[in-house]
Parts: structure tokens; C-alpha cells; sequence
């Protein structure tokens, strides 16, 4: 009667024993957040919706074999199974901290031979040989429980700081996959650039041939100089070695690639591709939603939490930790004189245990936890408004590389224009070679730059489409 007493009345008091906690009342840090972004001027195309998807924002650029290769990414890539491997370590520890909310059931036992010597000093002598054995054998085995009355909240704010760490790690599993797979687009939007320029390159090789033919052709028929010869010698030299410098770039370009999804570079190639890439139309939304669209973001804000949590974990250390432990088993004694017959124990109770002097330890690990929190409250800053900053660049970039794809493509026209002039006055004899050559010039950096401009803007709405977190809804087209 008096165990199942005790039995009620502990499972009486264990709801209010359990109900304090000592970690101060959690806020989400506060930044200032613009109503709009300063940048977006006349580039933005879209509205934005209110509803947030991440999606597979490269499929908008409409490239299957960058679909292709982001599938190999996800699939091989070491550092993302690095990350993966983190994120299964926080899970892990997490476990472990919600363990301790339930009571710990182990099994024990022991066989010992003991002997007792009646002739040291202070130990009890009987007074007949039949008081008991001198040596004897005793053996026990059983069950004991034990629980941890968190009384002060300290192992739910294990709990807790386990949860928003294994948040955290959630999060920055999908900030390593988006930096990669952005990675890897900007990489192969590259390539794709150095596609274009190469095939731009193999043509302006075989004109300059032909160029140089003529100008021989010229020369030998009294015509022309050799002067002329030589300055058109001299452009197609000049001309294959940017060839073969953009061929050894685009090698470059693929090796990473390559390592990238998870391959030896040596056994890793991508064939030309001229096929034409369209930079997306990317509704950027409001300001606010980035807080919710960033995966840093969100792990930054995780660590804060999980620093506030520890900090009630580190006060608790002030206040007595309190368990109910509970044995059952049996114990028996066996003698050359005697056996004694197997004997049920039993035991239930609490056991409270209290720090009285530590020369400051405790408050130290109070201090240290406080100060992480801080040190947690700073960097979640300084990650929104690098967020803010990365978004407001990429704007502007675009912004202004738009404009410039408009100067760039009346320059095309024009200096193509000029090419044409000079060529055709140098074949009635109306102009040296020398023209030509200051036509072609600007003509070839005219194409050059406008390929190179396209893929500027291409690898700028992939950081822009970073910046905000990796994905975004869609404008809806039937509206």
C-alpha cells in the first residue's frame, strides 16, 4: 500500500515539477526590412506571388542537358553527401536529447566471492563461530530504474536547442545545394558562352583565310603590298591563338563540371551546343519574403533559438537535479556452512544532488552561453543584409547589363556595317589593307562582346535567383 502511494503521488507532482524552464522568453531577431527593393527599376518583368516555391528554377533556362547534369549533382556530388552527412549528425544528436526525456531501464548483476578476517582492527568480531560465515558466495541480479525530474527545464531546453539545430542543419543542407547547383549552371552557362565564341571564332578564321588569300593574290598580280600581305598574315595569327585560348578555357569549364557531378575530368566530356539560351523572367517579390526564402537566412535564425535554449541549460546548473530511481531484483548468499534462500530487494525514491562551490564555473558556462547568443543574434544580422546587398547587386546588374545589351547590339550593326564598306572599297582598289584590318577589328570585338554579354546576364540571373533563396512562384500566365 505504502509503494502504490508513493507511485501516485509521484506521478501527482511530476506536471508541475516539470514545468519551469529557466531559458529567457525567445524572440526572432528584429532587422529592418525595406518595403521594396531600390534596384528593381524597369528589369523586373513579372509580379510576384504570395505563395513561395523553390522549384527547379533551372529548367527555366530550357537546357535538358543542364536538367541532366543538376540530376548528377544531387546524385554523386561529395560535398553535398558531406552535407547530407551533417544534417544525419544533428538528427542523431537530436535523438539523443529527446532520449532523456524518458525514464533509463537497465539490467545488472553480480557473483562475487568475499571473505570476511575478524582480526583487523574495528571490524565488528562475533562472538560464536555461528554468527555468521567467514566465506561465503553471493550473487544478485535485477532491475533498476532511474528519471530525471526536469524540474527546471534543462533537458527541454536540450530538447529544444536539439530541434532547432537539427533545423539548422536542414537549412544549411539546402544552402550547399543551392550554392552548388548554382554553381553549376553559372559553370555551364559559361561553357555554353564559350560554345558560341568558338564557333564565332572558327568562322572569322576561315574569312581571314580567305582574306589573306585575296590579299596574296593581290600582291603577286601588282596590286597590293606586301605589307598588306603581312598585317593580314598577322590577323589570322592572331586570330587562331584566341581560338585556342578559348578552347583550353572551355576545357577548363568542363573539368569542373566534371567534378562537380561527381566524375574524374578524364572521363567527362559535353559536346558543343549553339542551341540559343533565354535569360528567365524572375519575379523577385517584396523584400520580406527573402526572410522566408533563404535557407541561411533560416539557419541563422535556427542557431539563435538554439543559443537562447542553452542558456536555460546553463542556468539549471544553479538549482539541485533531482531523480526518482526504482530497483527490483534478488540477491543469495552461499556458504560452506550454509545457504540462505533467494531474497527479493526492492528500492523506489529520490535522489537530489547540489553544487555548492565551483569557484565560479557555472556562471562562467551562464556567461559563455549568453554571449553565444549575442554572437548568434550578430551573424543572423549580418545575414539578412548580406541577403539585402546580394539581391540589390544582382539587380543592378541586370539592370544595367539589359542596357548595355541594347548599346551593344546597334554597335554590331554599325561596325559590321563599316566592315562591309572597307572590304568592298578594298577590293575595287580604293583602299589599302590597312582598312580593312581597322574594320574587322572592332567587328570581331562587337560580336565577341555581345556573346559575352548574354552570358554575363545569364550568370547574373542565376545569382540573382541565389540571392533570393533559390526558387519563386511563378507569375500565373492565365490571369
Amino acid at each position: 500500500m505504502k509503494l502504490n502511494r508513493l507511485v501516485l503521488i509521484v506521478a501527482g507532482v511530476l506536471p508541475v515539477l516539470t514545468g519551469c524552464s529557466l531559458a529567457p522568453t525567445y524572440h526572432e531577431p528584429t532587422t529592418d526590412v525595406p518595403a521594396a527593393y531600390k534596384e528593381a527599376g524597369v528589369w523586373q518583368p513579372a509580379k510576384p506571388s504570395d505563395k513561395i516555391e523553390r522549384g527547379d528554377w533551372w529548367q527555366d533556362y530550357k537546357d535538358p542537358t543542364l536538367d541532366n547534369l543538376i540530376g548528377q549533382l544531387d546524385a554523386a556530388n561529395p560535398t553535398l553527401a558531406e552535407a547530407v552527412g551533417h544534417y544525419d549528425q544533428a538528427i542523431a544528436l537530436e535523438q539523443q536529447a529527446n532520449a532523456s526525456l524518458f525514464p533509463q531501464l537497465n539490467f545488472g548483476g553480480f557473483d562475487t566471492a568475499n571473505k570476511n578476517f575478524y582480526n583487523k582492527p574495528h571490524i565488528y568480531t562475533p562472538t560464536s563461530p555461528v554468527s555468521g560465515p567467514q566465506s561465503y558466495h553471493e550473487g544478485y541480479a535485477g532491475l533498476t530504474a532511474s528519471y530525471e525530474v526536469d524540474f527546471w527545464g534543462r533537458i527541454r531546453n536540450e530538447v529544444a536547442a536539439g530541434q532547432a539545430n537539427e533545423a539548422a542543419a536542414a537549412a544549411d543542407l539546402e544552402t550547399v545545394r543551392l550554392s552548388l547547383r548554382a554553381t553549376l549552371t553559372n559553370n555551364y552557362l559559361a561553357l555554353r558562352g564559350l560554345d558560341q565564341e568558338i564557333k564565332l571564332l572558327n568562322d572569322v578564321v576561315v574569312i581571314y583565310k580567305k582574306a589573306l588569300d585575296l590579299t596574296e593574290y593581290r600582291f603577286h598580280g601588282g596590286v597590293d603590298s606586301e605589307l598588306s600581305v603581312s598585317r593580314a598574315k598577322a590577323q589570322l595569327d592572331f586570330a587562331n591563338g584566341e581560338l585556342a585560348d578559348l578552347i583550353a578555357v572551355r576545357a577548363l569549364y568542363e573539368h569542373a563540371i566534371a567534378s562537380l557531378v561527381g566524375k574524374p575530368a578524364s572521363a567527362f566530356s559535353l559536346p558543343s551546343n549553339l542551341a540559343e539560351i533565354s535569360v528567365p523572367a524572375i519575379p523577385v517579390g517584396v523584400p520580406s519574403a527573402l526572410l522566408q526564402r533563404r535557407p541561411d537566412i533560416a539557419a541563422a535564425e535556427r542557431r539563435v533559438a538554439a543559443a537562447n535554449a542553452e542558456i536555460g541549460v546553463a542556468r539549471a546548473a544553479f538549482f539541485p537535479t533531482i531523480n526518482l530511481i526504482g530497483g527490483l531484483g534478488q540477491d543469495q548468499v552461499i556458504a560452506n556452512e550454509f545457504s540462505m534462500a533467494p531474497t527479493t530487494l526492492w528500492t523506489i525514491g529520490p535522489t537530489a544532488f547540489l553544487t555548492i562551490f565551483d569557484a565560479g564555473r557555472r556562471q562562467a558556462v551562464v556567461d559563455q552561453a549568453k554571449a553565444t547568443f549575442h554572437v548568434a543574434g550578430a551573424q543572423y544580422r549580418a545575414t539578412v543584409l548580406k541577403a539585402f546587398q546580394e539581391v540589390e547587386d544582382n539587380l543592378t546588374l541586370l539592370n544595367q547589363l539589359s542596357q548595355e545589351s541594347v548599346s551593344i547590339d546597334a554597335a554590331k550593326s554599325d561596325t559590321q556595317r563599316a566592315l562591309e564598306i572597307a572590304m568592298s572599297r578594298y577590293r575595287e582598289g580604293m583602299e589599302n589593307y590597312l582598312e580593312v584590318v581597322t574594320a574587322q577589328q572592332p567587328a570581331l570585338q562587337a560580336e565577341i562582346e555581345s556573346i559575352r554579354l548574354h552570358t554575363r546576364r545569364l550568370q547574373a540571373s542565376v545569382s540573382l535567383i541565389r540571392a533570393l533563396g533559390g526558387g519563386y512562384q511563378r507569375p500565373d500566365t492565365h490571369s
